[in-house]
């Protein structure tokens, strides 16, 4: 089996439910991952928009995540730091996360969730990294990548929960 990343809260290139979003609750959607290459000592956790007007807009990055943790809950309201691994600053200009707020006229953007399953147990990161300079650090040490991607719109239909 390779290694993947699942969500409970939405399938793969499926819609982001709105409450993972800045338009509702901007809570970090709940995701889970196996079969981690051997040698996995730590994982990242990336988020990104790489449709963002500017170019990539980096949402959420954590970092030192042990190895052997292997999902994290639905998260905290933006800004509140997680209690896995340690949060970077997104491009929101804070730390943790920050949902979806593509401008609303733009079409749906993606949102790809990386999980980097790295060599060693930290990055070698200063003390308030940014979310890209943990996809740089994480990206020297990389094993395995999987992700995700979620779609967010405000042009589409809003979701609560997907429909399974």
């Amino acid at each position: 089996m390779a290694f993947q990343v699942f969500s409970t809260a939405f399938d793969d290139q499926g819609r982001l439910p709105v409450r993972h979003t800045a338009d509702g609750a901007d809570r970090s959607p709940p995701l889970a991952w196996s079969d981690p290459p051997p040698g996995t000592a730590a994982f990242a956790l990336v988020c990104e928009d790489p449709d963002a007007p500017g170019g990539t807009w980096f949402h959420w990055a954590l970092y030192d995540i042990p190895a052997s943790v292997t999902s994290l809950p639905e998260g905290p309201p933006a800004g509140v730091p997680g209690t896995v691994g340690k949060a970077s600053v997104n491009d929101f200009g804070r730390p943790g996360y920050g949902g979806p707020a593509p401008p609303p006229a733009d079409p749906p953007h993606r949102y790809r969730f990386r999980v980097l399953a790295v060599g060693v147990d930290l990055l070698p990161l200063g003390s308030r990294p940014s979310a890209r300079d943990v996809a740089r650090a994480a990206a020297r040490h990389l094993l395995a990548e999987a992700s995700i991607v979620a779609w967010y719109g405000r042009d589409l239909p809003r979701v609560d929960r997907v429909s399974r």
